[in-house]
């Protein structure tokens, strides 16, 4: 069984990195393991601590990974796919791979530009660090 990563961070490439998938189960024989995973940046440091309590913060962190899950959420519940949601905190490519490690997955799929788009030229930072850092192949969607 192919056990998938999917990174999305609730940009319109979330939704069709989702269709994607989608259509990528359906060729496989049999399900592949689902794990969609956003990443949220960690608030500046210490400095916020002492002005936010930390149920505050890890529900700022909740509330805002849902949004972003919601758009690839709707798409994979549409077509019956199974899958296990979660929300990371930290720098997102080193979030994902370290993720896709722990949970044992063969594949990365993510989108080539969301939220940080102006931050690379031709292909997003994000996306481009988990090329770097990738020991799994990682597909990027357009």
């Amino acid at each position: 069984m192919r056990n998938i990563l999917v990174a999305v961070d609730g940009s319109a490439h979330s939704r069709k990195v989702a269709e994607h998938l989608v259509g990528l189960s359906r060729e496989l024989r049999q399900p592949p393991e689902v794990h969609l995973l956003t990443v949220q940046q960690q608030l500046a440091g210490v400095n916020v601590k002492l002005f936010v309590s930390h149920d505050s913060l890890n529900a700022y962190y909740r509330d805002e990974g849902e949004a972003a899950l919601k758009p690839a959420r709707e798409v994979l519940d549409a077509a019956g796919v199974a899958y296990a949601h979660h929300i990371g905190v930290g720098h997102p490519a080193e979030v994902i791979v370290e993720y896709a490690k722990a949970k044992g997955c063969d594949q990365i799929l993510m989108g080539t530009h969301g939220h940080a788009a102006l931050a690379g030229m031709v292909l997003g930072s994000i996306a481009t660090r988990v090329l770097h850092l990738a020991t799994v192949p990682v597909t990027l969607v357009r």
